[in-house]
């Protein structure tokens, strides 16, 4: 009876390990978050840029969470996994694991809980992630093209476009707008007859209201979706922006409003009334 039972347990292990490595063996890139949320600050301990590295390792095409992604990936998020690194509490240990997610944020896979016994935080978060990843190791990674995935998002690509499409012919008509507006000229009064009071005709009023005082706070750029969110030091999500047709410029997610690139600086454009304001921003790429 144990032995049946021994087998028994034996094999969903076994048939477990080979659906998490067909799994995980379906998708091309792993984005490393550039902050785990259990550090303090970007990077702390160089523990980020370890998980990149040991990804790379084992065999997986890592790539820092908004550094420059390759173009399939810019077009099919879903070729690429998202991973991150929790701490479990222990008292007289410290404990990580690795957990991979799916574009729509579906765990695919969690690593065995990596440990370490070493009191100096540095030193014991780079051995319980390298133990951790032992069991990544033992998936021994190689990817391998999954036409499900790729279908799936093409249909959704295709649909997302289509809608933002429409949002850049908009786009472009106000653009065209805003450049006749700016360069009408001021209207010259008439020469007045002898004998009759000067008759002055005013201006048209300016529609752009551009401020100019400098961006107080900078916004960091994180990669989402068709796009970026852009965060500020909190860190909270301050505008979620979509990628155009046109360099440099970015639909705001739920707000009738543009940011471009205008020289040097970052600029959010937007009608308030029958006013068109403009704010600068520090982005931070």
């Amino acid at each position: 009876m144990k032995a049946k039972l021994f087998t028994l347990i034996l094999s969903c292990f076994l048939i477990t390990s080979v659906f998490s490595q067909n799994s995980i063996n379906s998708y091309k890139y792993v984005i490393v978050p550039y902050k785990f949320d259990f550090l303090k600050t970007k990077n702390q301990y160089q523990l980020n840029d370890l998980t990149k590295f040991l990804f790379e390792k084992y065999g997986f095409e890592a790539i820092m969470e908004g550094s420059d992604y390759p173009a399939d990936l810019m077009t099919n998020r879903c070729l690429a996994l998202k991973s991150d690194v929790f701490k479990d509490s222990g008292m007289f240990k410290t404990k990580l694991k690795v957990e991979l997610k799916d574009c729509n944020d579906k765990v695919v896979y969690t690593s065995k809980i990596g440990e370490s016994r070493v009191k100096e935080f540095k030193t014991a978060y780079n051995l319980a992630l390298r133990d951790a990843f032992k069991s990544i190791e033992a998936l021994n990674y190689k990817y391998q093209p999954n036409e499900k995935i790729t279908s799936i998002v093409t249909n959704t690509s295709a649909s997302t476009k289509s809608g933002v499409s429409k949002e850049i012919q908009e786009l472009k008509k106000e653009i065209a707008d805003l450049k006749k507006v700016k360069e009408l000229k001021p209207v010259t009064a008439d020469k007045p007859k002898i004998g009759q009071p000067k008759k002055v005709k005013q201006e048209p009023k300016k529609v752009v209201n551009t401020k100019v005082e400098k961006a107080s706070s900078v916004l960091y750029a994180q990669a989402i979706e068709n796009g970026f969110q852009l965060v500020d030091s909190s860190p909270k999500v301050v505008y979620r922006i979509m990628h155009t047709n046109l360099k440099d410029v970015f639909l705001v997610e739920s707000k009738s409003a543009v940011i471009y690139k205008k020289g040097n600086d970052w600029v959010i454009e937007y009608y308030s009334g029958n006013t068109l304001e403009q704010e600068p921003l520090n982005i931070k790429f």
